[in-house]
Formats: C-alpha cells, structure tokens, sequence
C-alpha cells in the first residue's frame, strides 16, 4: 500500500527537464508582467498625456496590487501546479487583450476610463503578484505537481515544511535571480522588439501568447488528464489569435470613434502614437492624441513661427529643435539668405512619414528632401549638449509643455544652451503655447527666457536675453503665443514680410506683438529644470477651459 509521501513522489515531475521548465516559466512570466506595465504607461500617457505621472502611477497600481496577490498566494494550499496553470490562462487571456479593452472604453466610455483603466491594471497586478510565490512553492517542495486528491488535503496543514531547507533556499534564490532578468529582457523587448515590429495594440497580445505557452508547459507536467483546462486554454489561444490578427483593423474603427474624421494612418514609436487624419481637403496631424496642425489654418502657425525671425535677421545657418513635419522648413526655404538647415527630431518615424506620405509631403512641399537640410534624430537637449556649432536663427518647434518631460525643453537650463549656441547677432524663437487659454504658461516662458545669463552678466546682474512676445489667431488652436529673443535689441517696427505668403503682410506684421488686456503680461516664475512649474501653469491653464 502506498503512503501519502510513495503518492506524491509518484506523482511529482522531479526530472531534469521538469525543472528547467519550471525555471524557464519564471524568466517568462517575469519578462510578460513588466511588459504589461510598460503597455498600460504607454497607453495612458497617450491618451491622459504626462509621461511621468502616468508611469508612476502604473507603476504603483501594478506593484501594490501585485504586492496583494503575493499575500493572498498564501491561502492556496493544494493542487498548486494546476492552480499556476489556470492563472497563466486568465493572466494570457486577460493581458493579452488590455490594450485592445483600453482603447475601446476610451472610444465608447471615455466618462468612465480612468476607474476602468486602474482597476484593470489591479486585476493584472494581483493575478502576476499570486505567480512567483506559487513557484516558489512549487520548486521548494521539490514536487512539481500535486499529489492525489487524499494526499494534497493531508498535506495542507504541512505545505510549510515540504522539502528540505536547501532545497527551498534555492530554490528562492533561482526564481528571485530569474525574476530579476526577465523584467531586464522585458524593459529591453517591449520599446526595441515589440512596439517596432508589433505596435502597441499587438504587444500586449504578444506576451499574453507567452503566457499561454507557459501554461502549456505547466499543463504537460499536471498529473493525469484535465480536458475542462486544455478546452479553456484553446479557446484563449483562439481569442488571442483573433485578437493578433484583427487588432489593427480594430484598434482603427476604435480611433475612428476617438477623431471623429477619417484615419490616414497610425504608428506606435517608442516616443509617441502619430495619427494623421483627414476630412475632405483637411489633414490632421495628431500626436499622443494632441492636435499639431491642421492643413487648411497651418500656414497661420508657421508664417508667424519663421516670418519674423528671418526679417530680423538675414540667417544663413538655421537650426530647428522640433519641426519634423517638415513645415517649418518649408517656410525657411523661400529665404535664398538660408544656406543651410539642421533639423533635430527625437523620432526618426515623425521625419521618415512627412517625406513619405503623399498628404504630408504634398503640405510641406518636399521640404525634406532639399540639399540644404541636414536631419538629425536626437532629444533637442542632448543635441545643444554635444553640438559645437553656431546658428544666425534657432526655431524651437516642440510640443506644449504637457507633460514634465516636455517642460524641461522650456526650461532655464534649455535655453542657456540655446543661447550658447546662437551668435552674437543670432535670434532664436520659440512657439509658447497659448497666451489665452494658459496665460501664466505663456508668461513663464518669457520670464523664463529673460531670465539666461552668462556669467559675466550674472556677476553683475545683467540680463543676457531680449524678449519679443507675439501672439497669431490659429482657427484650430484659438489664439497662440510665440517668443523671439536675441542678444541684441530688435527693431519690431522694422520688421518686413520678404517671401510670398499666404497669411503674412508687413499691415499685420506690427500687430502680432500687441497683446490684448485679457493676455498681457502676467507674473509667473522661472522654469528651471529642479522646478517645473511650467507644467504645473500650462496644467491648470488648460483644465479651466476643459472642464
């Protein structure tokens, strides 16, 4: 007659291969559980905006409610390796097809997104937090599967002192070590496999495929046979399957719903979601849901961002930090003074679309292919870090400050590059957001700006910038603000439209640097990299006129 303990040794996977499957599943399931955190930050900082927040919040959300799987982990006693397999199920099943259920209740319930969008976050959490304790037991038991039905209930008041303490002890170690290096694989392969070739819809449907391969495995070393488990694993498989190949054309009808116009394309890069859309003769530029230009009111934007710069100096070297819509260089091409142009974009993909889709290459007019740009891909900061030369003209063409990310290329540290970078008769001019809807954003990037100085000036209290606050009607952003600074005075009433436009006359020229009494100068603080309160103004400036 066999004990309980003949049962269980009978009953256990302790060959080689067993082992290695069990190890192999916790590099797994650790590379899978940081991936989906990484899927959720990326959403919601595409969708709520604010990088930096939305990671930490996730991050928390994830590592708190994991913290409450690993407690509750505890209080499963028996059938442990089947329990581990079923969790890998629900953990593929429902992982895999977050994105695609984040992006639909954004579309259809936007009002209730955010709660939805935590308490998913939680419930994926809690169901990674219950896998590493469940191995760990697993393989510190030194049994893979459970034993009978009678032996499992003999052995739930003794589950603690199963196996020898060495074994236990590394058995801790192996997973501990393992868990470690699959959420290092994880962080590499979700921005430099996954996003890439994948997308950001299809990512996540990726490694909950991962799960359901380690449930697969875990299934195979499970004593005798469960049909109800491997029906529910073949219909995840199925879903998921469905989800991989369908997901693209959903995830489109979804952004259908969340524009409203007709979708061009979309593409997920490690730096941002780019949507451009079009309806009859106007084409949209979308950024991380954030609207860059409109093709019927742009000429607006961009006649008003380099007109002015370029009739106050006769630049010859031109830099622009930003701008990889190519727009911007299209306005300095009509400038025969401009003999050479470095454009700086973070994201090779922004750049490669405006030369290569028709509807944009049609808008900034081939732009990108002239012999006189010179394209860099690198964050604006670094590049003023690193480069040694010197421009007549520097546009800075970036994004709001919307995030804490952002506000650091609005910053004093920023701009004292800019300036180190600028000649001595050099004017730079850099877009503020709007003057009416965030005025004490707008007013920091001044104060920010005049604030720069050598340290010879700041020795002797001087100010190194000159400051030109602007401001332009844009139909599709409302009224918009700009800055134009320089080391020398200039002369504003002297300024002269010199290139065909379709905006732009020298009668309009003068008025642009009137400001109303709803939007004149406002006291606000410096931008300094330690202290962002530029996010904080442009924030609260934009949410009194969202609510």
């Amino acid at each position: 007659m066999q004990t309980s303990s003949d049962r269980r040794t009978a009953a256990a996977p302790t060959s080689p291969v067993a082992q290695v499957l069990l190890l192999a599943s916790v590099f797994a399931v650790a590379t899978c559980g940081l991936v989906y955190q990484l899927v959720a930050g990326a959403i919601s900082s595409y969708l709520f905006g604010d990088a930096v927040t939305q990671f930490s919040l996730v991050i928390g959300v994830f590592l708190s409610a994991m913290g409450v799987g690993s407690y509750f982990s505890q209080f499963i006693r028996r059938n442990l390796l089947a329990t581990f397999v079923e969790l890998e199920i629900w953990i593929g099943l429902v992982g895999g097809t977050s994105s695609l259920a984040m992006f639909a209740v954004s579309a259809y319930a936007d009002q209730v997104f955010a709660p939805f969008f935590y308490s998913l976050c939680g419930l994926i959490g809690i169901m990674v937090g219950l896998e590493i304790p469940l191995l760990v037991r697993i393989l510190g038991s030194g049994r893979g599967a459970e034993a009978t039905a009678s032996a499992a209930v003999a052995d739930a008041d003794n589950l603690a002192t199963d196996g020898d303490q060495p074994l236990r002890d590394r058995a801790l170690s192996q997973v501990l070590a393992l868990d470690y290096i699959g959420a290092l694989a994880g962080s590499l392969a979700f921005p430099f496999f996954a996003l890439p070739w994948f997308g950001l819809s299809r990512a996540s449907v990726v490694f909950g495929i991962m799960n359901l391969a380690v449930a697969a495995a875990g299934l195979a070393l499970v004593p005798g046979r469960r049909v109800w488990q491997g029906l529910r694993w073949g219909a995840a498989v199925t879903l998921l399957a469905v989800t991989f190949f369908y997901s693209a054309a959903w995830i489109g009808f979804l952004e259908d719903r969340l524009y409203q116009d007709q979708i061009l394309l979309t593409r997920d890069t490690p730096y941002q979601r780019i949507v451009v859309t079009r309806w009859r003769d106007d084409v949209r530029l979308f950024l991380n849901g954030h609207l860059q230009f409109s093709s019927v009111d742009e000429a607006r934007y961009h006649e008003s961002l380099v007109v002015p710069i370029m009739a106050a100096t006769a630049a010859k070297q031109v830099l622009i930090l930003g701008g990889g819509d190519g727009l911007a260089v299209r306005e300095l091409l009509k400038f025969p003074s401009v003999e050479s142009i470095t454009l700086v974009d973070i994201d090779p993909e922004m750049t490669r679309l405006a030369a290569s889709r028709p509807e944009l290459n049609a808008l900034n007019d081939g732009a990108l292919e002239s012999p006189k740009l010179s394209i860099v891909h690198q964050d604006a900061m670094r590049f003023l870090q690193e480069d040694a030369g010197f421009y007549q003209a520097i546009l800075i063409d970036l994004p709001d400050p919307s995030t804490l990310t952002l506000a650091k290329l609005y910053s004093q540290s920023f701009y004292a590059l800019v300036m180190r970078r600028l000649s001595e008769d050099g004017v730079l001019v850099t877009q503020a957001t709007s003057p009416y809807f965030a005025r004490q954003a707008f007013w920091c990037v001044v104060t920010t700006l005049e604030s720069v100085t050598t340290d010879a000036e700041e020795a002797a209290g001087l100010p190194v910038v000159q400051t030109y606050p602007y401001r332009v009607h844009v139909p599709s952003f409302g009224e918009w603000g700009f800055v134009m600074a320089g080391k020398r005075p200039v002369a504003i009433e002297a300024l002269r439209v010199q290139v065909p436009t379709r905006f732009l006359e020298d009668a309009v020229l003068p008025g642009l640097f009137v400001f109303g009494k709803d939007i004149q100068r406002q006291e606000a603080e410096v931008n300094r990299l330690d202290h962002p309160v530029l996010h904080r103004y442009y924030q609260r400036g934009w949410q009194t006129y969202n609510e």
